[in-house]
């Protein structure tokens, strides 16, 4: 019971730092190349932005996942 309940916290812990850390990668390249998520209305910079940053968070989710998967297979766990 323990051990499934650190594997879940380890689990959503790996996601949710996966997630932000891309969601913030994209938002500081998109902001490099000028691309504003926050600017007004939905221009061209405004739409620019929120993809790199939805893109960074669904990569860095990927990255995340395959890291504990990683992980796992070292230890000896099929998941």
């Amino acid at each position: 019971m323990a051990s499934d309940n650190r594997n879940l916290l380890i689990e959503g812990l790996s996601d949710a730092v996966g997630f932000v850390g891309g969601a913030l990668l994209g938002f500081w390249l998109g902001r490099l190349f000028g691309l504003d998520i926050f600017a007004a209305g939905y221009g061209n910079s405004a739409i620019g932005g929120i993809v790199l940053v939805g893109l960074g968070g669904g990569l860095g989710l990927q990255i995340a996942r395959r890291w504990r998967r990683a992980q796992a297979k070292k230890q000896g766990k099929d998941t």
